[in-house]
């Protein structure tokens, strides 16, 4: 699809890529406007994307002289963008974006780099290399040094090396000249780089091209929705940091939920709560690589626990604590601060996360395709968890939505502690230990009647489960309880809670997480994973149509990368929060796999 330019504004129209190690969004006239390095919670060094009107600073863009539209893709089932900048005479380029990733002498290849070439496909194409990172969120521009083909950038404690076959005097003092044969950049670790530039590069990206292609033919994507699955499925493996396993909520920080609320947050980090969810679609997909090296993290986490206590979030090296700052250097996505980096909630009390760990690890134990299943050792651990999610069952927390001023006793906690008890004694029994079982079983139904006691509310129209033991409001979160197993899809109880949900927190094809002011005032976009659980609800009350109907309408709102932010303006459709979320990653790939038809319509 064309893209007539306009001025400079920073929008959600952009294209992650990244290896795995490191990870960029490229904006629709192929700006590199955000990358943060060594890793994702990194110093973001190409930071345009949160500067406010100062988006010739933090950014690494190719300006064709008299452009005037661009047109952009992904080469089929790979995470490498093509860009196409054309000029009024009629000149144009094409530029490939990719970081390098694929088996080099026995281990995956993953550098800190981003490669970029520049190919000439039409007329005689005059053009301008703009590359200015920062340092220190945005501080200062990166101080450089240079030779005859590259450039070093000082960013912090490290430096970064261009290197490029493009004439270095033009780049560095960023002159319009004519490009007449393909050119090469590859800014990676400051070291020389070896061999031919322009074949090692066509080299690198011929061998990118062909892992990424080989790893989607291990997927187990849907008959419908193929595609779509496949894009999603790309974007999450994209967000896992693979060194230790982690998988981050988001790519970015600070991109605020709803225009001028403040409400921005930094979400390059590993929340205990996505394990559970992000799990099951690894599963439904397949994809046993991310997943295995993800069930290890967690394995890191629970090991690492204190007694069994955890907490919300952790770095994607597992470290604790998060502490919250702001970044004073730069203005915000179109200019609404704050920019934070680190995020206070890892000291907040969410007792769900117990739950939320004990429920993706338990797989471990049952899952027969895994190189390494989880032994007694494993379960002894995991017990200590369990005894939190015993313990904590009934005591207030800050909740799913992490409401920094108030606590109350969610019940979407205490059913996770209900869940944590129930799958223990599924792996108890799986390993034998029958006692063990029997011990977990006989918590699970204590918590079972103590959520069916305190949180169930009594009203004209069948009652329904509250979101609190203390109170009668509605959240969306209450939809999961099918499916946690709590209850089943024809229980009448789950029916009532639904149609109240419904009528409380739908707004036409979106849904609220909760319709009651918070810390910040009164929710003004919809959250998208909430709109996925709806669909999903639709689907197991024997509303299919509907459902299928819902979900075409949430596709038609992603990006033309085909993804999704973390929540979305219900009345106009506008997508707000933090990019790509693995949450609404995971919406897709859950509900296209619920929906979509069998393999036997081609039979």
């Amino acid at each position: 699809m064309a893209r007539t330019l306009s001025a400079n504004t920073s929008s959600l129209e952009l294209s992650p890529i990244g290896n795995c190690q490191v990870s960029g969004l490229i904006d629709e006239t192929a700006g590199l406007v955000w990358g943060c390095v060594p890793r994702v919670d990194g110093d973001p060094v190409f930071c345009a994307l949160l500067n406010g009107a100062k988006q010739d600073a933090g950014v690494w863009r190719f300006e064709l002289e008299g452009q005037v539209s661009s047109s952009q893709y992904y080469e089929r089932n790979t995470p490498i963008l093509i860009t196409r900048l054309e000029a009024e005479d009629g000149s144009a380029v094409e530029i490939s974006d990719f970081s390098p990733r694929f088996e080099r002498s026995g281990r995956m290849y993953r550098p800190v780099a981003y490669a970029r070439v520049v190919r000439p496909v039409a007329g005689t194409p005059r053009m301008k290399v703009v590359m200015r990172p920062m340092r220190d969120y945005g501080a200062q521009l990166a101080e450089t040094t240079n030779g005859t083909n590259h450039i070093r950038y000082l960013v912090g404690n490290q430096a970064l090396r261009l290197s490029t076959d493009a004439p270095v005097g033009y780049v560095l003092e960023q002159r319009t000249y004519r490009v007449e044969s393909d050119q090469h950049f590859f800014l990676g670790p400051d070291e020389p780089f070896s061999g031919n530039l322009r074949a090692e590069l066509r080299t690198m990206e011929e061998m990118t091209r062909r892992y990424w292609r080989h790893w989607v033919r291990g997927l187990a994507t849907p008959f419908e929705w193929q595609d779509e699955v496949i894009r999603a499925a790309i974007t999450l493996k994209l967000c896992q940091y693979e060194e230790t396993g982690a998988i981050v909520a988001a790519l970015t920080t600070s991109m605020p939920e709803a225009p001028n609320s403040e409400r921005n947050w930094d979400y390059r980090y590993c929340w205990i709560r996505d394990s559970y969810y992000t799990v099951q679609a690894l599963n439904r997909l397949g994809a046993l690589d991310v997943l295995e090296k993800y069930l290890a993290y967690l394995r890191n986490i629970v090991a690492d626990a204190k007694g069994g206590q955890i907490q919300p979030l952790y770095s994607v090296m597992g470290v604790a604590e998060l502490d919250e700052t702001t970044a004073p250097h730069l203005a915000g996505y179109r200019g609404m601060g704050p920019v934070r980096k680190g995020n206070a909630a890892y000291k907040q009390v969410q007792h769900d996360c117990y739950g939320q760990i004990v429920l993706p690890t338990v797989q471990g134990f049952f899952d027969r395709r895994l190189l390494r299943m989880a032994d007694d050792h494993d379960f002894q651990s995991l017990e200590q968890v369990g005894e939190m999610a015993w313990k904590m069952h009934d005591q207030p927390d800050a909740g799913l939505w992490e409401f920094r001023t108030r606590q109350e006793v969610h019940t979407y906690s205490a059913v996770m502690s209900w869940a944590a008890c129930d799958r223990l004694a599924n792996a108890a029994a799986e390993l034998g230990k029958t006692d063990r079982s029997e011990f977990w079983r006989k918590r699970a139904d204590t918590i079972r009647e103590t959520v069916e006691e305190k949180a169930w509310v009594e009203n004209g129209e069948g009652g329904h489960y509250g979101a609190s033991f203390e109170s009668e409001y509605l959240d969306a979160s209450l939809l999961q309880l099918v499916e946690l197993r709590f209850l089943k899809p024809d229980d009448p109880k789950f029916l009532s809670t639904f149609a109240q949900i419904e009528q409380d927190l739908r707004r036409g094809e979106h849904m609220l997480r909760y319709a009651a002011e918070d810390d910040f005032g009164l929710p003004e976009t919809a959250f998208n994973i909430c709109t996925f659980w709806l669909i999903e609800a639709l689907h197991l009350a024997g509303r299919d149509e509907e459902a299928r109907g819902l979900f075409c309408t949430m596709l038609g709102h992603r990006t033309k990368s085909g993804l999704l932010s973390e929540d979305m303006d219900f009345e106009t459709g506008e997508l707000w929060g933090n990019f790509p979320q693995t949450y609404s990653l995971v919406g897709i790939i859950n509900c296209a796999e619920l929906l979509s038809k069998s393999w036997n319509m081609i039979r």
